[in-house]
C-alpha cells in the first residue's frame, strides 16, 4: 500500500483478499524525484501523482506526463495516490467491481462482451474485455519509460511497454508483477525530455473521470514519434510503429492525417455499444498528429491540452 486510495476499495468491494498490508510509504527515498547521472530523472514509486504534476522537472522536460498526472481522479486522489498505485490499479469494469461473476474474480465468462459494453476495449480485448485505467502509463509509454521492480532481495527493470500484460496471457492480474513485488520506481530517459508533447483525455462528465479514451503523443528532439491511447484496450495502447514513422517524416496534409488515423483502429473489434470509441480514437489521434506536426518544440516544455465531453 502506497496511499491507497485503490487497494483499500478493493479490498472493500471484495474483489481483493489480504491477509496483510504493508505500508510502502517509509522506504528511503521511495517518494523522491531526481535527476540521475545519465540524464535520466527517478521517480520513486511512492511519489505522490500531485507531487509529479508540480515538479520541476516533470514539469519542464516530460509536460506530457505533467499533463496526464494533472488529469488523475479528484484533488484529494491526486494528494494520496502514488504513482506506483496509479499504474497498478485494478480494471475500473462495473462486474468486477460490482462482484457480478466474471473471468477475473472466478466466474466463467466476461459478462461484458454481451452486456454493458460501453466503456470496454475495442483494441486487444477478449477474453475478458476490461481497459486500464490510468492516466500516467499512457504517458509513460509515449516516453519510453522504465519500471523498476522490487521484492525480497532482487531488483529488475522493465520497460513499462513490457510491465502490462493482456487478458489472453493471464487473468489474475494486469501487469508482470509476481507475488511479493511492488513497483519500486519510474525511470523517465534523457531522450525523452522536451520536444513537443501533448495528453488529451476525453471524459463523459467534464472532469473527475475515468478517460473514455485519451492519447499521449511526443515528438522527441531527434524527430522520433510516440502515439499511445487510454481507455481503448486493456493495457494502454501503442499507434504501430509504421504509422509513427510516417508522422515523423511530416509533410503531411489533412488527408494523409485521416488516413494514418483510420490505419491506426483498422484492428479495432467494437463491442456492441462502443463503436463511438473508434470514431473518438481516431479523432484524438489526428489532433495529436496536428499538434506534433504544427507546433514547435520549446526546449523542454511542450503544447498539451485535457479536453472534457465526447
Amino acid at each position: 500500500m502506497g496511499g491507497g486510495t485503490d487497494l483499500l476499495v478493493s479490498l472493500d468491494e471484495g474483489f481483493i483478499a489480504a491477509n496483510l498490508v504493508v505500508d510502502l510509504r517509509r522506504i528511503p527515498d521511495g517518494d523522491t524525484i531526481a535527476r540521475q547521472r545519465d540524464g535520466s530523472v527517478r521517480i520513486g514509486g511512492a511519489t505522490r501523482i500531485h507531487d509529479i504534476a508540480h515538479h520541476p522537472l516533470i514539469a519542464g522536460d516530460y509536460h506530457v506526463l505533467a499533463e496526464a498526472c494533472r488529469a488523475v481522479g479528484t484533488p484529494a486522489l491526486r494528494q494520496m495516490g502514488t504513482i506506483g498505485g496509479n499504474l497498478c490499479q485494478r480494471p475500473r469494469c462495473w462486474y468486477l467491481r460490482r462482484d457480478v461473476p466474471c473471468l477475473k474474480n472466478g466466474g466463467t465468462d466476461c459478462p461484458a462482451r454481451d452486456g454493458e459494453n460501453q466503456y470496454h476495449a475495442i483494441l486487444e480485448g477478449g477474453p475478458c474485455y476490461s481497459v486500464h485505467p490510468s492516466d500516467p502509463a499512457v504517458a509513460l509509454i509515449a516516453l519510453d519509460a522504465q519500471i523498476e521492480i522490487e521484492g525480497g532481495a532482487t531488483t529488475r527493470t522493465v520497460p513499462i511497454s513490457n510491465f502490462y500484460v493482456t487478458p489472453k496471457d493471464r487473468l489474475d492480474s494486469e501487469t508482470v508483477l509476481a507475488l511479493g513485488e511492488f513497483v519500486g520506481a519510474v525511470i523517465v530517459p534523457a531522450a525523452a525530455a522536451g520536444g513537443v508533447q501533448r495528453y488529451t483525455k476525453l471524459m463523459q462528465r467534464g472532469s473527475w473521470d475515468f478517460a473514455l479514451v485519451s492519447a499521449a503523443a511526443v515528438k522527441r528532439t531527434d524527430g522520433a514519434v510516440r502515439i499511445v491511447l487510454g481507455g481503448v484496450a486493456p493495457r494502454p495502447w501503442r499507434v504501430p510503429e509504421s504509422l509513427e514513422e510516417d508522422v515523423s517524416a511530416g509533410s503531411l496534409d489533412a488527408d494523409a492525417i485521416a488516413t494514418i488515423a483510420e490505419r491506426a483502429l483498422y484492428d479495432a473489434e467494437p463491442l456492441s455499444k462502443n463503436r463511438y470509441k473508434v470514431r473518438l480514437a481516431e479523432t484524438l489521434i489526428r489532433r495529436s498528429i496536428m499538434a506534433l506536426l504544427e507546433s514547435p518544440p520549446r526546449g523542454a516544455r511542450a503544447t498539451t491540452g485535457t479536453e472534457g465531453g465526447t
